[in-house]
């Protein structure tokens, strides 16, 4: 049925029946909310239509409304927010009483997400209305289910918490705390993200002890939250302090925890840190998993500890976990750079041996190293390899070995990598080209010194020879 008709039902209501309609009048307004708010297309409440409506409306009659068990929650929210947008067309300002009756009947009911929306509203809004002083004893006027306001007060902390009011969040926890209100871990941890989120490392781990002491049920993510918090802000001793601190408590850290505690002292180069927590993860006796093999060997080749890193690859192939070739390529590249080639050669041959396919990288870490070390023909001979398993060299090795050639006075070696790289659709870059031209000439390669000037002067590049001269 329309609004229009309701209205009218109304008014003639009011005529005939005005002596009626005072004792309780919420009955006629609810039975306009709940037929106006069930129509499958029901008509926007304007000022017009709910004038003689909203007229009935007083403190009184607006809490009959919300508690109404004939009308929905959901109804009822609706209709709330619609006064609360249109305050001009009701003669007073709902009150506390009016909002906390609606937020409890929401939360009874299972509304969460309206009941929270209406809890930011009314304490954290844009003009904050009620101070948590003042929510916090006015709401227990309103319900008395101990679960409703368990959920109340929980979900405060978690709003006072997304809003970055950290200092309000202490004070609900301890008003929880000491008027008996059961805390949900879950929230807790909720607001430990919060903290560590802005980098309060201290407040995240008042908190933590305070839920600990508090006797929460806490659980091993809130402990890993916490320690991560410790080692972003420098503290890796304190991190592992503490996890032993909460092993006593009966608080177990697991594989994700100690990760975190491992790639922290790795990346610090703490390696004494690093052995004190691989040593307690052993007593834990907690192994390895493929996180843990990466952040080590990665840690360990970084600082130069080749020799440790490539013990853990074998031991994480032995152990039938997937090792992927950038873990080796690190290896390779790390013997490359103290300019051990016996140990880059042997990882390389390692790799083979164990089924663990060299791509793109390991070549060019392994060729880049012998091409450092003077071993050119070692270094063809690996691009002979790699030609054999289907990868091309790519522009920056061309260089490479051209460069080296040159620096080793190996110009027509130099010369037809260049000639090939041209047929492949690379560019060799300038400063190469100048120091192979200045070789050929230097030889007497008349030939191949013009073959090479001329693609040069094709490109538009002048040779450093003749800028020398210009």
């Amino acid at each position: 049925m329309a609004l229009q008709k309701y209205l009218k039902t109304l008014k003639t209501l009011k005529r005939s029946h005005r002596p009626n309609l005072c004792p309780n009048p919420h009955q006629a307004l609810t039975e306009i909310i709940s037929q106006t708010l069930n129509s499958s297309a029901p008509k926007p409440l304007t000022t017009t239509d709910t004038a003689s409506f909203l007229s009935c409306l007083s403190p009184t009659t607006l809490l009959h409304i919300l508690t109404d068990p004939e009308l929905k929650s959901s109804k009822c929210s609706r209709f709330f927010n619609f006064l609360i947008r249109n305050r001009s067309l009701i003669s007073f300002e709902p009150d506390l009483q009016a909002y906390l009756t609606l937020i409890c009947r929401l939360l009874r009911e299972r509304r969460f997400s309206d009941a929270e929306k209406t809890i930011k509203w009314v304490s954290v809004g844009e003009n904050p209305r009620y101070p948590f002083s003042v929510l916090a004893p006015t709401v227990w006027n309103c319900c008395s289910d101990p679960k409703v306001l368990t959920k109340f007060f929980n979900s405060m902390l978690k709003i006072y918490s997304d809003c970055n009011m950290f200092d309000v969040v202490s004070e609900v926890f301890e008003y929880m705390k000491n008027n008996g209100i059961e805390m949900d871990e879950r929230t807790c941890t909720v607001h430990l993200l919060a903290l560590r989120r802005s980098d309060h490392m201290q407040l995240a781990l008042d908190f933590f002890y305070r839920m600990v002491e508090s006797g929460i049920e806490v659980s091993v993510f809130s402990l890993t939250i916490v320690v991560e918090c410790l080692y972003r802000g420098g503290e890796v001793k304190r991190g592992r302090e503490l996890v032993e601190e909460m092993i006593g408590r009966g608080i177990k850290p697991n594989i994700i925890t100690f990760n975190i505690m491992a790639d922290a002292c790795a990346k610090a180069r703490n390696f004494g840190e690093l052995d004190m927590v691989l040593l307690l993860m052993d007593k834990e006796g907690l192994a390895f998993n493929d996180r843990t093999y990466k952040i080590l060997i990665d840690g360990f080749t970084s600082f130069g500890k080749v020799d440790e890193a490539k013990k853990l690859v074998f031991d994480m192939h032995d152990k039938g976990l997937k090792v992927y070739a950038y873990l080796c390529n690190l290896i390779i590249h790390g013997y490359c750079r103290l300019g051990s080639m016996d140990g880059a050669v042997f990882m390389f041959d390692e790799m083979t041996k164990r089924s663990i396919l060299p791509n793109a990288d390991t070549y060019w870490s392994l060729i880049s190293g012998l091409c450092k070390a003077e071993e050119m023909g070692m270094a063809m001979a690996y691009v002979n390899d790699m030609h054999t398993k289907g990868i091309e060299l790519d522009s920056i090795m061309f260089n490479t070995l051209i460069d080296s050639f040159c620096n080793q006075g190996m110009v027509n070696e130099a010369f037809e990598l260049q000639v090939l790289m041209e047929k492949k659709g690379f560019i060799a870059d300038l400063c190469t080209c100048d120091k192979l031209l200045s070789g050929l000439c230097e030889m007497n390669h008349i030939a191949k010194a013009k073959r090479l000037l001329n693609m040069m002067d094709r490109r538009g590049a002048t040779p450093k020879i003749l800028r020398s001269t210009a």
